[in-house]
């Protein structure tokens, strides 16, 4: 708990810095600082608190988070002038604090759709997924044309028509790494439980095919998927027309799925932090922890991801491994995106972004260590590649790149039926079929947004509220919108633009 009235925040006892919880004046005293500030210092930013030599480790959350670039002495300013990332190297101890969660006591349940595969759906919508770039335009088409018809006036029980379109599937290698993960993020979306039949549109000529897509065995169990290519059927009106009969025949089928009360072990959140600030690793990212706590204590999945955000604290994703070949899964995943920045001139340090950088976070280090707190405290049960079925419950690791609207479609595909995503600066975005919710992680921003964000965490310091209250909020949040309350971003009507597959590899 805050002390009343602290202007200032020591996260631990072994931190040389403290988090400024307001706007401090150059002159003013600070909380656990023994010397005026001699500059002003924003809401969000660290204060030095203890003398740092040049070269020596700055430290929050009790982890080195980079390197004074000069001496810092207590009251200055410790920011992207004075702090820099320096060397990386971390003691993995690979599976030595896995501690099993207790199990929950009380089975609780939401209203979700059963399917016939056994999963659960969390809304019930029908899908136009396209496999290339070439039939996008056609699949908003048809979609634009079902809703001029009133097409789904008829049929109450189904959310709506989703296309799914991006701007790949051709222009690609057929056999490599980057033609595998378009291959399984289409598969993920065509085999989620939130659709609850799918229309697979593509142009014909294209590398990702349709017949590959569908092969000689059921995509769906449930038989509700239907295909055309545009080629085939006779071009652009004699698709959207054949396009309509279909949406037909499978809205009538998907309208027959009702909501029936369903353990909530069947949820599967998908965890994004995005437009991160100085607070997210002190209020909503921890609280998003405890809430990914319960849900997994309830026999339920939850997916941390984002691999170049968790660079600098997967040393403590390791350490909470069930088996030392888990670990090692993680850090070969590391490795890999080592090697990809390197051999695309980049480097692992090109973020935190600029937005981050203004809300108080300065090397990636700091940020994914902030970043790390959605996971919780569970044990961290296996690790996936992007978009790769999750397989099991409890908590999980899907590798996928910091590019929020990209990590979530990895997500999805691999079968999150929620996503809660934190925000500092204010982040926006909807992910259909996958509701989304909004976690303000300050309470000025939540001001100015809250049409936009469904739970302010930023009362965690405003008033004094506990991480375990607000923990448990958003894990009623979460019941509630998988039961069929609308999140903010879906009374928005956002979710039209943010599929965006993983592209890797060269475009042809």
């Amino acid at each position: 708990m805050l002390q009343p009235h602290a202007n200032s925040i020591l996260l631990n006892a072994d931190d040389n810095v403290v988090i400024a919880l307001q706007d401090i004046a150059a002159g003013a005293s600070v909380s656990h600082v023994d010397a005026p500030l001699p500059g002003q210092v924003q809401r969000g930013h660290k204060i030095a608190c203890k003398p740092i030599p040049a070269g020596g480790n700055v430290i929050r959350y009790g982890q080195i988070i980079g390197q004074a670039k000069a001496d810092i002495q207590p009251g200055e300013h410790v920011h992207v002038h004075n702090l820099g990332m320096g060397d990386h190297s971390q003691d993995y101890q690979h599976a030595e604090a896995s501690v099993p969660l207790d199990p929950a006591t009380q089975e609780r349940t939401f209203l979700g759709y059963r399917r016939q595969t056994g999963r659960a759906g969390t809304r019930n919508y029908i899908g136009i997924l396209t496999s290339v770039n070439c039939s996008g335009s056609v699949a908003k088409f048809i979609a634009e044309a079902a809703e001029k018809s009133g097409l789904l006036d008829e049929f109450p029980n189904v959310d709506g028509i989703v296309p799914i379109v991006h701007g790949t599937g051709c222009g690609m290698s057929g056999k490599d790494e980057g033609y595998a993960t378009l291959f399984r993020t289409l598969s993920g979306y065509a085999q989620h439980p939130n659709f609850a039949a799918i229309l697979l549109i593509g142009l014909g000529c294209e590398v990702m095919q349709i017949a590959d897509l569908v092969g000689d065995r059921k995509i769906r169990p449930d038989g509700d998927l239907r295909y055309m290519t545009i080629q085939q059927t006779g071009g652009t009106r004699k698709t959207i027309e054949a396009g309509l009969t279909e949406l037909r025949a499978l809205a009538e089928l998907a309208n027959k799925a009702e909501r029936t009360p369903v353990p909530i072990s069947e949820i599967t959140v998908g965890m994004q932090c995005g437009g991160s600030d100085g607070y997210s690793g002190i209020t909503a990212n921890p609280a998003l922890g405890i809430a990914s706590d319960l849900l997994v204590r309830h026999g339920g999945t939850t997916i941390l991801s984002e691999t170049s955000e968790i660079y600098g604290a997967e040393h403590l994703l390791t350490r909470r491994a069930v088996s030392v070949d888990v670990g090692e899964k993680l850090i070969e995943r590391v490795r890999w995106w080592e090697d990809y920045t390197a051999r695309n001139g980049g480097e692992m340090d090109n973020n935190p972004s600029p937005g981050n950088k203004r809300g108080g976070l300065t090397t990636i280090l700091e940020k994914s260590l902030g970043a790390a707190a959605k996971g919780g405290s569970a044990p961290l049960v296996d690790v996936y590649k992007f978009a790769e079925p999750v397989d099991k419950k409890g908590f999980v690791f899907m590798d996928s790149p910091g590019f929020d609207p990209c990590s979530v479609t990895g997500q999805i595909a691999s079968g999150a039926n929620i996503i809660v995503f934190t925000t500092g600066r204010g982040s926006v975005s909807g992910y259909m079929p996958t509701p989304c919710i909004k976690l303000a992680t300050n309470s000025e921003m939540y001001g100015r947004m809250s049409e936009d964000m469904d739970i302010n965490c930023g009362d965690i310091i405003s008033d004094n509220v506990s991480l375990d209250a607000k923990g448990e909020e958003i894990f009623e949040m979460i019941i509630a919108v998988a039961s069929g309350k609308h999140s903010k971003s879906e009374e928005l009507g956002f979710g039209g633009v943010e599929f965006v597959p993983w592209q890797i590899g060269a475009v042809m």
